[in-house]
């Protein structure tokens, strides 16, 4: 292997980063801390060679530390796991090092699209955590209090989400009918009574996973009722078959309210800075791109809704309507 070669040198840099995230993701189930190795008794920095080619004890820990949530008892295997990913990694890499692979400008070009994305995003991460301190215990109380469907008042869903097929005739027929049902029974009894075709699926989760925009819409269902939306070719109901109060102190809640803070005000710092980055910058559009097409979004507020918060306290929908997109979404920054 030639590794006196600079360019070879910095596209095998460039390979090595822009695989970590597929070891991570297709190597690890779980992760924690580890430690420096030995050999010989001495410690190593080293964990394995492959092929000649080291696997070093700071490539285990670089993946571990992306990790959160592990036990101390966990550390050791989580690292021995991770170090047999790289090894596959470093396996892999040396056969496509040998095919030449890091020369095939396709290649390259995604290498380099992989550095950028990496760099940037480092920057906005690194000034956005220097910038969003930690709320204060005001702050955490306030949102406590704001939220009680979430915490002081917090159930237990049993949920059924039926979707129930048939043209706007008999949806508009059959949904009377439906709501003044007051058990998943009488519901059901109702549909196969009407004779139309319908599929249901039930699951029981906690409220901070409902999506956050219907959090407080769901808290004010009793059982045996649920929230409607029409659909094309029919109807959905999300119904709430049973519940159960469990409530969370402000003492429990503290961490994740704290964790939740923190993420949102980082992604607003985000979106801040990248609008601040723009305004100051001398950006020209060139060729095709010259033209800006007729109700094209502002470059600035494109650039924030991309990097927008996975989790945002949007304003509830109709109080009989569901969002379509937000029952795919969970509240992600409680879990």
């Amino acid at each position: 292997m030639h590794t006196n070669q600079p360019t070879f040198a910095r596209h095998r840099a460039l390979q090595r980063a822009a695989l970590v995230p597929i070891v991570v993701a297709a190597a690890l189930l779980v992760a924690g801390c580890g430690k420096d190795g030995k050999e010989g008794g001495k410690a190593t920095q080293s964990a394995a060679r492959v092929n000649g080619e080291e696997v070093t004890v700071h490539q285990i820990n670089m993946v571990l530390e992306r990790q959160q949530g592990l036990k101390p008892e966990q550390a050791e295997p989580a690292s021995r796991q991770i170090l047999e990913g790289l090894i596959d990694q470093e396996l892999a890499l040396q056969k496509a090092t040998e095919q030449k692979l890091d020369r095939d400008p396709q290649i390259i070009q995604m290498l380099d699209a992989t550095r950028r994305n990496l760099l940037a995003r480092a920057y906005l991460e690194k000034t956005a955590a220097a910038s969003v301190g930690t709320p204060s215990s005001e702050d955490v109380k306030k949102y406590f209090d704001e939220h009680p469907a979430l915490f002081a008042q917090r159930r237990i869903y049993m949920l059924q989400d039926f979707t129930i097929q048939g043209d706007p005739e008999q949806i508009k027929e059959i949904t009377p009918k439906l709501q003044v049902t007051d058990s998943s029974q009488g519901f059901v009894d109702v549909l196969k009574n009407s004779g139309l075709k319908f599929a249901v699926n039930q699951v029981t989760q906690p409220a901070e996973a409902l999506p956050l925009n219907l959090v407080d819409q769901f808290a004010k269902l009793n059982d045996g009722k649920g929230m409607y939306q029409a659909l094309n070719g029919g109807l959905k109901v999300v119904l709430v078959a049973a519940s159960k109060p469990q409530p969370i102190s402000l003492d429990q809640a503290k961490p994740m309210i704290e964790r939740f803070l923190t993420e949102s005000r980082r992604q607003e710092f985000i979106q801040k800075e990248t609008k601040n980055l723009r305004s100051t910058a001398k950006i020209e559009y060139l060729g095709k791109f010259a033209e800006k097409p007729a109700g094209a979004a502002s470059g600035a507020a494109s650039a924030a809704a991309a990097s927008a918060p996975a989790v945002v306290a949007s304003k509830a929908s109709s109080a009989n309507g569901i969002d379509p997109a937000a029952l795919n979404k969970g509240l992600s920054g409680l879990k």
